[in-house]
């Protein structure tokens, strides 16, 4: 079974998110938008619901910092996804993997990682497309389903 869970700092403590705004905003020059939300998605495979309901507190978010949800809700924004291309490393995967490994001390579970961008504003299919291209690393990542 795949358990997938979506991780977002708390809207006070997003400051990637509102550093990303600024710059989509007064560097690639994309007016209408007015939020971005970033959110961390894992997908986790080869372990259990005990340790995966665990894992969540501890590893994959900080319940003091982070909203954590088993469901996306976008609030009626536009979303994309970006992930590591087939075959590059994915420090953040590896690292949680690592880490359930270690809670477990079995076998270490496949996990998978991507960051889910939702963008709100008056947004073109071309705003929306170049903010695709600021954010998506060609070499390294590619947009996920």
């Amino acid at each position: 079974m795949v358990y997938r869970i979506f991780v977002e700092k708390k809207e006070e403590l997003a400051n990637e998110a509102k550093a990303l705004l600024s710059e989509l905003k007064n560097v690639v020059g994309i007016e209408g938008l007015e939020s971005v939300r970033l959110i961390n998605r894992y997908d986790v495979e080869n372990i259990d619901a005990e340790l995966f309901s665990k894992a969540v507190g501890t590893v994959f978010s900080e319940p003091q910092v982070d909203n954590v949800s088993d469901t996306l809700d976008a609030k009626g924004g536009i979303v994309f996804a970006v992930e590591p291309l087939p075959g590059q490393f994915d420090q953040r995967a590896d690292s949680a993997a690592q880490c359930i490994q270690l809670q477990s001390q079995g076998e270490r579970p496949t996990v998978r990682s991507a960051k889910v961008y939702v963008l709100d504003g008056k947004l073109s299919e071309s705003d929306v497309e170049r903010i695709k291209k600021y954010v998506i690393n060609a070499v390294e990542s590619r947009e996920a389903s």
